[in-house]
């Protein structure tokens, strides 16, 4: 019994499932955190148990520690008794001046959105598009790849609205545009992480690629995982 009690932290630490190593990462120290799992004060697993039992690598592992620990989650303590801690401070779940989140509504949001944006983009592959179509794709795929933090999420917002209008539909587009303001308000709410934003941005080209080289089942997938990635992200915040 007093085995099979300790192996219970570590049944929790399940491996990734890939294409979102970074933020399933996080994700998955969060809920371990928050489910009371890993307690305040209480030390992680050493580095390689831990990321053999998320089945990444250490430097997935310590990327994502190293964002805990800037957004107040961890605590990296040197010498002796040396390790990762979860921080004995609790973290806000709540920003002041803004309302209270309904866990319903971020369900809502990351089904509906996991809906329309795969076949927005699906859409746009399959369309017959201009020189001038083309061309704001691409100007909206640079803007948000050289955009600052500041200066990020708007950009980020420009880019997925700009595919909803490859497709001519004003329905979609004024879906997705009304989708992605909600997200919005979501993502206010957690850090923003320098790595997740690599990582998007790079999925940001895999689904411009895609669907300006017309193929719609690789566009539909891209934007599948991006959108998953970012929807453990705010699980693992949110929840």
């Amino acid at each position: 019994m007093a085995d099979f009690l300790l192996q219970q932290p570590y049944s929790m630490l399940r491996p990734v499932r890939g294409g979102n190593a970074f933020e399933e990462t996080i994700e998955h120290i969060l809920q371990t955190i928050k489910l009371g799992i890993f307690a305040p004060a209480d030390k992680l697993p050493p580095e390689r148990e831990l990321a053999e039992r998320l089945g990444v690598s250490r430097a997935t592992l310590r990327e994502a520690l190293g964002e805990l620990q800037a957004a107040g989650y961890l605590d990296v303590r040197r010498g002796r008794y040396g390790g990762t801690y979860v921080s004995e401070n609790p973290v806000r779940s709540e920003p002041r001046g803004i309302r209270p989140l309904d866990p319903a509504e971020v369900q809502d949001v990351l089904l509906f959105r996991g809906v329309i944006e795969p076949a927005a983009s699906a859409l746009a592959a399959s369309s017959n598009l201009s020189a001038a179509a083309r061309s704001h794709l691409r100007n909206c795929l640079s803007e948000v790849s050289n955009a600052t933090e500041a200066s990020y999420r708007p950009r980020d917002a420009r880019f997925h609205i700009a595919i909803a209008e490859l497709t001519g539909s004003p329905s979609l587009v004024a879906a997705v545009a009304e989708t992605r303001s909600r997200v919005n308000e979501l993502l206010d709410r957690i850090p923003f992480l320098g790595t997740n934003l690599e990582h998007s941005n790079a999925q940001h080209a895999q689904m411009a690629d895609a669907i300006l080289s017309g193929d719609a089942a690789a566009a539909e997938r891209a934007t599948i995982e991006h959108l998953e990635g970012t929807a453990a992200l705010l699980r693992g915040f949110l929840s």
